[in-house]
């Protein structure tokens, strides 16, 4: 070839490419995601000319999303949201923000998306109402463009109305509680929700991938296009790819589908929850339009009727936790930074899934339990057509039930940590025959949008002849809740079929309290209504020995669980404390006994009980503390592991070796009280495996302040989490401390919560001091987006003791 053919060849090829890139680079913000949380006017009360433009907001809050205006309120005996709701206020509420839509994207599609807003929201856009939503749950969306002034000031207004109450049997929260975006797409884009991913064939060698994919034409021409789907690892190396070229007609909505080959695949699971992705990109001629990632997790799963559950043909239990949405002292505002150290706290017990209760949780949740490993039960209601309490969702069923279980499927159908859909938690239809009319409606609508996963609803009622949710056959997939004394029965009685026990326990304790003796099991009350022997400080024990009359101890349960091959799995009732429903108490109490752990997010002792049989690492926890009077009779405790015998010291002194016997999951000792070192250690084989010390605490000394992280993001929405005690000198914790902390904090970086643990704290969660409680409290730090260091202070309510703290802003 003429040599000065070949340069001239190979730089028009060159051209081309850079000529390609430059238009690619051109349209690499085809799809644009803006956060739309900032800038938000908001105030209590019912203001319907806030949709004009000109409305005046000088005396209202300027604040940035999400939001809950009822976690800011003050605790009330009378409250109309009641016991249930923790006694706080709900009502109604105006969200207003005026901003700037750019001149360049009238001719794209603006819309704007809800993670979700609790509840009954009309939203509206210069003046015109773009629809009511009454589900809080639900993330939905709407198209703004033909309302938008482009390059001018645009006015968005927001109704919410909480104000039916009461309409909840847990603590709900009011408000935009959770993120919203604003998107900016092209005309020709992949619509909301728009891709379905499944992965039909997998082996080690290979797996088949099938993605569906939902374009929209929102122009007024034809437009012919080109579809261009990878698939990225981990690394966003690419590992496969697929094309196709496809027309679609004026304002209209096409799917089209794509098959891919990705050769030795790498499986998500619990332990390494690989994740994959797919790129989707929609060029028109050379141009691209549209830009929309599908997350990709390869695994394989099954329910059996004799040998329960398997995940990548490995056999498993899944052991699991029930979570409501609220996160403490932040109410129902959803961060994910809040999301991942609870369930970074449940991950390190051992728990391996969540189960949604009782209702569709944020994005941001189903994203975290995809990167961490978590198996999901998503669960989409807790009523239908039959109420629980006065002005629920039964109340909306008929207008809304099916567009919001369809919502619900398409946004969670392609996360591969969800591996049930759960359409209903004690449902009162179990117990007469419309239940079995509408089972098979609702399993069918999702059997419309996804095959590929079984369906199960949480019952209560385990007598065939009395359950009629059972009786319309719909279920793949049997979950009951509670009576764990019957498990034994349910191979013969429901002959087949795939069971697991879709909510577990409802035992009951307070972090760091201790009834003795411990070793009697009472249920707080026996009976619904009956009176009890409760404490007159409105707490429980820590001590497994307290259940309520429906439930179990986690020791009932887990040991029962453990001997049924064919159950696949239990959630405990439940992974946290969680606001409102505080069972057996009635006012002051305001939270729940029923957590693993507790609402500021310290561990009970049971999780330890947990650990030690849900996970291979060592564990030797021993308790209560070691600060008790002279000679009193104290019961210790141990739950352990990966060990044949536990030998217990008092001051060096031997009180014997013992082992659990048969299938006691812990130990325990009556000891005399003396004060100075308790000392358990764990030997294998007559080998140390684990030493544990408690000693009794002396005199106040400091207060300790530890971090969760060592630095902040200054973005507006990192937080720190702050473990507050006072120690003696030697660094010991004082188990009964109970200051009040004062809390002061500057720098990059604001106080947005406090909270002890306590269920009977009628203080506010926003103060700027917290009482400890058995020697402990948090402060949650938030960033305020300024690049400066935080600095905390500390100091107990008498001043005599005060530390300072700083934590680093990057």
């Amino acid at each position: 070839m003429n040599k000065h053919k070949y340069i001239l060849q190979k730089t028009t090829i060159i051209l081309a490419v850079l000529l390609l890139a430059a238009c690619a680079s051109k349209s690499k913000n085809a799809r644009i995601v803006e956060d739309f949380n900032k800038d938000w006017n908001f105030k209590i009360g019912d203001y319907p000319t806030a949709i004009q433009s000109d409305f005046n907001v000088s005396d209202w809050r300027m604040l940035q999303l999400p939001h809950d205006w009822s976690i800011e309120g003050a605790f009330d005996k009378d409250s109309k949201t009641k016991q249930a709701q923790g006694f706080l206020p709900a009502g109604m509420g105006w969200y207003r923000k005026t901003f700037t839509i750019p001149q360049d994207w009238e001719n794209k599609t603006v819309s704007v998306e809800f993670d979700g807003v609790f509840k009954n929201s009309e939203v509206f856009i210069n003046g015109h109402s773009l629809g009511i939503r009454p589900n809080g749950y639900i993330s939905f969306s709407y198209e703004l463009s033909k309302y938008l002034k482009f390059g001018g000031q645009n006015v968005m207004a927001i109704k919410v109305d909480n104000s039916a109450q009461p309409n909840s049997r847990w603590y709900t929260g009011s408000g935009i509680y959770r993120n919203v975006r604003l998107v900016a797409s092209d005309k020709l884009h992949v619509a909301e929700w728009g891709t379905f991913v499944t992965t039909p064939e997998i082996s080690k060698e290979k797996a088949s991938v099938h993605l569906e994919v939902d374009v929209k034409n929102a122009s007024e021409t034809e437009k012919e296009f080109r579809m261009v789907s990878s698939i990225l690892n981990k690394n966003n190396v690419e590992v496969a790819q697929t094309e196709s070229v496809q027309k679609i007609s004026a304002n209209s909505s096409s799917k089209n589908i794509q098959n891919f080959t990705l050769k030795n695949p790498i499986f998500w699971d619990t332990e390494n929850p690989y994740l994959y992705k797919i790129v989707t990109k929609i060029y028109e001629k050379s141009t691209l339009v549209d830009s929309y990632e599908t997350p990709l997790g390869v695994r394989y799963f099954n329910f059996d009727a004799e040998k329960g559950f398997s995940l990548n043909g490995k056999p498993m239990k899944i052991l699991g936790v029930c979570l409501h949405h609220d996160n403490g002292a932040l109410g129902a505002v959803e961060n994910i930074h809040a999301l991942k150290r609870k369930l970074t706290i449940l991950k390190e017990m051992g728990t391996n899934a969540i189960r949604m209760s009782h209702n569709p949780h944020s994005l941001e949740m189903m994203q975290l339990c995809d990167e961490m490993g978590f198996i999901v039960q998503d669960e989409a209601f807790d009523v239908w057509k039959k109420k629980k309490v006065t002005n629920d969702y039964h109340k909306d069923w008929d207008a809304w039930h099916k567009k919001d279980l369809e919502d619900f499927i398409k946004r969670d159908r392609n996360h591969p940590s969800v591996m049930m859909w759960s359409i209903g938690n004690e449902i009162r239809e179990q117990f007469d025959s419309t239940g079995i009319a509408i089972t098979r409606e609702l399993a069918q609508i999702v059997k419309s949008l996804d095959t590929t996963r079984p369906v199960t609803s949480a019952l209560t009622e385990n007598i065939i002849e009395k359950n009629f949710i059972y009786q319309s056959g719909a279920l793949d997939l049997l979950g009951f809740n509670y009576k764990h004394e019957d498990y034994k029965d349910f191979p013969t009685r429901f002959k087949g079929q795939k069971i697991i026990a879709s909510e577990s326990v409802s035992a009951l304790e307070t972090r760091g309290h201790y009834d003795f003796p411990s070793d009697g099991v009472k249920a707080w009350p026996t009976k619904h209504g009956a009176p009890f022997d409760g404490n007159a400080d409105w707490t429980v024990s820590a001590f497994d020995q307290v259940k309520s009359y429906w439930g179990a101890t986690h020791e009932e349960n887990w040991k029962t669980i453990k001997k049924q091959d064919f159950m696949a799995g239990t959630f405990i009732w439940t992974g946290f404390d969680y606001i409102g429903e505080p069972d057996p108490y009635p006012y002051p109490a305001r939270s729940s006994y029923f957590g693993i752990v507790d609402l500021a997010g310290f561990p009970k002792d049971v999780y330890y009980m947990y650990q030690s049989e849900w996970t291979t690492k060592p564990v030797l926890h021993i308790f209560p503390h070691w600060n008790w009077q002279k000679d009193q009779e104290v019961d210790v405790w141990a739950y352990y592991n990966n060990a044949d015998e536990v030998e217990l010291f008092l001051n060096g002194k031997s009180l014997g070796k013992k082992s659990k016997q048969n299938d006691d999951l812990h130990i325990s000792w009556r000891v005399k009280f003396e004060p100075g070192t308790l000392k358990a250690i764990s030997r294998k084989d007559g080998k140390v495996v684990l030493e544990k010390e408690i000693h009794t605490a002396g005199t106040a000394s400091k207060i300790d302040l530890k971090i969760d992280k060592p630095t902040l993001k200054n973005d507006t929405y990192d937080l720190v989490y702050v473990t507050v005690s006072v120690v003696d000198k030697e660094g010991n914790l004082l188990p009964n401390a109970n200051d009040l902390i004062n809390f002061e904090v500057s720098g990059g970086g604001k106080l947005v919560g406090v909270d002890n643990g306590y269920q009977a704290n009628l203080d506010s969660f926003k103060a700027n001091s917290c009482k400890l409680f058995n020697g402990k409290c948090i402060a949650i730090i938030q960033s305020n987006g300024k690049k400066e260091n935080i600095q905390l202070k500390a100091s107990t309510g008498n001043g005599i003791l005060v530390s300072s703290f700083e934590i680093k802003v990057k």
